[in-house]
C-alpha cells in the first residue's frame, strides 16, 4: 500500500455514499411526486431530480470505477481478482439500468412542462413511470451486491 491509500479510500467511500443515499433520496423524491397524482407537485420533483441525478449521480458513476481501479491497485490486489470481476458486472448491470431511468426522468420533466400547469399528469408520463419504477430495483439490488463483495472480498 501506498501513501495515497487512505485519500483514494475516503473518495471511494464517500462517492460510494453519494451514489447510494443520493440514488435513494431521489428516486424517494421522484417517487412521491409521481404518487401525489398532482401535476405540479410531480413537475417540482421532476425538475430537481434531473438536477440532483446530473450533479451528484452522475459524478458520483465517474468517480467510482477511477477511485475503485486505483485503491485496488494501491492496495495491491490483481484487477482480475474474482469478486472485482463481480463487482465490475454488476457496475455494468446499474449502468444498463440508469442510463434508461436517466431518459425517462428527462422525458418525465419535459412531458409535465407541455402538461402546463392544471393539467393532469399525462397517460404516457404514468408509463414511463413504471418502467423508471422497475429498473431502480436490480440498479439498487447490484449496488448492494457491490458492497457486499468489497467488504467480504470472497474467493470464488
Amino acid at each position: 500500500m501506498n501513501e495515497l491509500y487512505p485519500l483514494l479510500r475516503l473518495v471511494h467511500i464517500l462517492s460510494s455514499g453519494v451514489l447510494f443515499g443520493g440514488g435513494a433520496v431521489i428516486a424517494y423524491f421522484m417517487l412521491t411526486g409521481w404518487r401525489s397524482g398532482k401535476l405540479n407537485e410531480f413537475y417540482f420533483a421532476a425538475r430537481f431530480t434531473v438536477t440532483a441525478d446530473f450533479l451528484f449521480t452522475t459524478t458520483a458513476v465517474i468517480v467510482q470505477p477511477i477511485s475503485g481501479v486505483l485503491l485496488a491497485m494501491s492496495a495491491g490486489y490483481s484487477l482480475f481478482e474474482p469478486w472485482l470481476l463481480a463487482s465490475y458486472a454488476l457496475y455494468v448491470l446499474i449502468g444498463i439500468c440508469w442510463l434508461p431511468v436517466v431518459w425517462i426522468q428527462l422525458r418525465v420533466r419535459n412531458q409535465l412542462a407541455e402538461a402546463g400547469e392544471g393539467g393532469a399528469i399525462p397517460d404516457a408520463t404514468h408509463k414511463l413511470m413504471r418502467y423508471w419504477f422497475w429498473l431502480g430495483w436490480p440498479a439498487f439490488t447490484a449496488l448492494i451486491g457491490i458492497f457486499a463483495l468489497m467488504i467480504t472480498k470472497p474467493i470464488f
